[in-house]
């Protein structure tokens, strides 16, 4: 009898390894695919449509759950909601779609690489994050690979495109800020409640921008059109609503800690899909991505 249980405590151990690192996969598999969606999306819609798509796409999936959730959000909570849903998507969906009409999906997932560690420089300035030193040691090393990277591809960085590049760092910023938000202020709602009811005030924002920016207008008979819609529409029901799902399942089986070591597996994808994809990736390209992620490694390993 004591074999038996032993063996079921070690099978059951070993399911839930298993289980955990299947979702890890499925997350990075996910995510790491967005930057390449963004880019056949705008192929012949603009930016602001695509964005727009996206998020649209996705409150629409988390519609049904907005109701019971909205029960489940204390009202004193709700402005926190629906600025967590501003910083932790409406805003980087934009901007990063603003940043692929001139950079690489590629470089763009290097560039996402820097989430963990702008939240934890947002974190020491603005949310009395506890300093350390190993903190700084991988800010530091994180930002070393960042400013090396207009210098690594085949031809310098031009300032045009240096400039969008910035509107990828200035999205990790949004999530760094997010993380902190919800960490501080929604840490006891469940993440499908937040998701679903921030992304149901956002419905109204994105299919206004559709029709300023002349969407609904557009002829839907060309094929190729319909093929943008739908890479942009997958991008915001898999990368936000679901991914959103599975993230939060991953958390509640492995625990916080193995579920943002999911920053390490998204821009790998990220290359691979730009190689595929004919986009020009040099070895110093994922060079400095090994530097950035080396920082956001060091800073972690003091985060419990």
């Amino acid at each position: 009898m004591d074999e038996y249980r032993t063996f079921a405590k070690t099978f059951c151990r070993l399911s839930n390894k298993l289980y955990s690192w299947v979702l890890f996969i499925i997350l990075s598999m996910i995510w790491g695919s967005s930057f390449i969606l963004m880019k056949l999306g705008l192929q012949m819609l603009n930016a602001y449509q695509v964005a727009a798509v996206r998020v649209l796409s996705a409150g629409l999936v988390l519609l049904p759950f907005a109701y019971r959730s909205f029960k489940n959000v204390p009202k004193q909570k709700l402005g926190y909601v629906l600025l967590s849903g501003l910083l932790g998507s409406f805003f980087p969906a934009f901007l990063y779609c603003l940043a692929e009409t001139r950079i690489d999906s590629g470089i763009t997932g290097i560039l996402n690489a820097l989430t963990p560690v702008c939240a934890i420089i947002i974190g020491i300035s603005f949310f009395k994050l506890k300093v350390t030193r190993l903190k700084i040691i991988g800010v530091c090393i994180g930002f070393a690979g960042l400013t090396l990277l207009p210098f690594s591809g085949n031809t310098v960085m031009q300032a045009g495109d240096m400039r969008y590049a910035l509107l990828v760092i200035v999205a990790t910023v949004c999530y760094g800020m997010n993380v902190n938000l919800v960490g501080r202020y929604l840490k006891e709602i469940q993440s499908l409640h937040i998701a679903s009811v921030a992304f149901a005030f956002l419905i109204i924002p994105c299919i206004t921008i559709l029709a300023i920016t002349g969407f609904f207008q557009l002829d839907f008979s060309n094929h190729y059109l319909l093929q943008s819609v739908a890479m942009s529409a997958l991008l915001g029901i898999s990368g936000t609503a679901i991914a959103t799902i599975l993230f939060y399942m991953l958390v509640k089986k492995a625990g916080p800690i193995f579920a943002s070591l999911v920053t390490y597996g998204i821009p790998f994808i990220a290359i691979m899909w730009g190689l595929i994809f004919g986009e020009d990736i040099t070895i110093l390209q994922v060079g400095c991505l090994g530097i950035i992620l080396c920082g956001v490694y060091v800073s972690n390993r003091s985060v419990q």
